[in-house]
């Protein structure tokens, strides 16, 4: 009887590549998932429904529910890149980890995936808590399932959560402030873009304003934020217009704060809008991001350890499967400052990972 062991033999690569092709969780590439295909398929294998069954007694199934990612909006691709090293670990350990994502301006997409998931039957859920009106039904369902879940990247009070994992949201805003504030003239105003997509119910930007405002009002009181909402940063020339018109009418901004992942998307409208130089500082080291920061365009980007967030979700979750080890309520990840000098050192462990998934 022909093995996975014997397929990843022949295709040259680890069983962990063969499983992902087989169960279809991604992270292989295109060419090599073509050769394991047609090795399979000149085999004749396929999976044993009754030996899956027997391998799957008394096993544990965690259900992962993120934002899909794409060129432009990259920043969900570090978070499921860390569980998929996390889930080929843990496999051999009696966890399955299945993925599923959702659009993340899209509350009717979230509930969606989330029924879909369902359908798997999950011992327990990993998900990031993107609309909180939303985000009641779907805990409320667990717990009447008696399914443990844990939120991941955003962190909502109120609810029964084994743990948060993820930024402490409000000291990362505060540290921005401290790093806005230095060397900036006692009359400089400063300008805070947000997407209003992401003004209402994502408590992560909320908290990094939050925190950015307070360290002003404790150490510079006059210097009040001014604050502009973006209808849509897909939308470059409406984008471009909104910041034209708010530079324009105020001639001392000399800081912008862009408290999310699409500090990139700001900057290319400040140069094709041809506004002066400001000094701009954002979130997370997405690649658009880091090629900014490079160049000088941005001062400093704030990274999140989305990779770790991703993957230290399905390592507390598997401790408390197997080992019933109870997390602490908030799991916080280091706050890293990104400069254009130490930038290329950040997330090297996804970086490895991801050469090493695109060899395979």
């Amino acid at each position: 009887m022909i093995r996975i062991k014997d397929i990843a033999k022949e295709a040259n690569v680890s069983e962990g590549t063969v499983d992902r092709v087989l169960h279809n969780r991604g992270g292989v590439s295109s060419k090599t998932e073509a050769k394991i295909r047609k090795i399979l398929e000149r085999r004749n294998y396929s999976i044993n429904p009754v030996a899956s069954a027997l391998a799957m007694k008394n096993k544990h199934n965690v259900a992962v529910l993120i934002p899909e990612y794409n060129e432009t909006d990259s920043f969900w691709k570090s978070p499921y890149l860390g569980v998929l090293k996390a889930s080929d670990e843990v496999k051999n350990i009696g966890i399955t980890v299945n993925y599923f994502k959702f659009n993340q301006y899209d509350p009717a997409s979230y509930l969606k995936s989330f029924e879909t998931l369902l359908e798997t039957e999950p011992t327990a859920v990993v998900f990031a808590p993107m609309f909180l009106n939303e985000t009641k039904k779907i805990t409320t369902q667990l717990e009447t399932a008696d399914i443990p879940y844990l939120f991941l990247n955003i962190d909502i009070e109120g609810f029964n959560n084994l743990t948060y994992i993820g930024q402490d949201s409000y000291t990362s805003g505060y540290i921005a402030g401290k790093l806005m504030h230095l060397g900036m003239e006692k009359e400089s105003k400063i300008l805070i873009i947000q997407s209003r997509e992401h003004s209402g119910d994502n408590n992560a930007i909320s908290k990094r304003i939050h925190g950015f405002n307070d360290f002003f009002k404790n150490h510079t009181p006059n210097m009040n934020p001014i604050n502009l909402k973006i209808e849509n940063f897909n939308d470059v020339l409406k984008t471009q217009q909104s910041i034209k018109d708010a530079l324009n009418s105020n001639d001392s901004i000399r800081g912008i704060f862009i408290p999310s992942s699409r500090t990139a998307v700001i900057v290319d409208c400040l140069k094709q809008s041809k506004q002066k130089e400001y000094k701009i500082i954002g979130f997370d080291n997405t690649p658009q991001n880091v090629d900014c920061l490079k160049q000088d365009d941005i001062s400093f980007l704030i990274s999140q350890k989305p990779f770790e967030q991703g993957y230290e979700s399905i390592r507390l979750m598997s401790d408390y499967l197997l080992k019933s080890k109870v997390p602490i309520d908030k799991v916080y990840l280091p706050i890293d400052i990104l400069i254009k000098e130490n930038v290329v050192y950040n997330d090297m462990n996804q970086l490895m990972f991801e050469n090493a998934i695109s060899e395979a």
